[in-house]
């Protein structure tokens, strides 16, 4: 459990910088160079993610139930996943879906979050997915703050169309049917269905 929870600490802190110190990237980019600092981001987030599958993994030889959840949950989480990936294509296709949702991929990892609690009542479940939670529910609201300080950089992505709702909507969806019936059980080891 230690190095999901190391994981956790080191992908989830250096994603919080912002929402602690909105200044601080910047100060960081200015004082080590903007490459410089992107490479040191990415190192530390690539660390912190090996850590976390390599925690969850070890955490579910051994899992420790805090609560099982009812049938109806797992079906509602299915629903929930629905929209994620679409949502998360949305955060770098600007269109309807990006304008709508504000901030499409916090939406994807909130909606992700709940739906894997809510089907999920595992100690390392309730960690991995209750912290990602909890993160992104903090990160919207340090959004709107910063946002009402200071105009944010707009995610990189292709230029604004009317056909990136639909490329969203429709690869999201097959990711979605994918993921369901194929990557999940082949990456997870956990059949979502069936």
């Amino acid at each position: 459990m230690a190095w999901l929870i190391w994981g956790l600490v080191l992908f989830l802190g250096v994603h919080s910088v912002a929402i602690v110190s909105p200044g601080a990237r910047n100060a960081w980019a200015q004082r080590l160079g903007e490459m410089p600092w992107k490479a040191l981001y990415s190192l530390v987030s690539l660390a912190g993610l090996v850590l976390i599958v390599l925690g969850y993994g070890l955490a579910r030889e051994q899992p420790l139930l805090l609560y099982t959840p009812p049938a109806a949950l797992r079906h509602l989480a299915l629903l929930l996943m629905l929209p994620v990936f679409v949502l998360l294509l949305a955060a770098y296709l600007p269109g309807r879906i990006q304008r709508t949702a504000k901030h499409p991929m916090l939406l994807a990892v909130k909606l992700w979050a709940l739906a894997h609690l809510l089907a999920n009542g595992n100690l390392a479940d309730v960690l991995l997915f209750g912290g990602f939670l909890a993160w992104a529910v903090a990160d919207r609201m340090s959004v709107k703050r910063r946002a009402a300080a200071a105009p944010l950089r707009p995610v990189p992505g292709l230029p604004a169309s009317a056909w990136n709702d639909a490329i969203a909507l429709v690869a999201g969806l097959a990711l979605y049917v994918v993921v369901l019936l194929w990557a999940h059980a082949a990456w997870i080891g956990v059949r979502p269905v069936g």
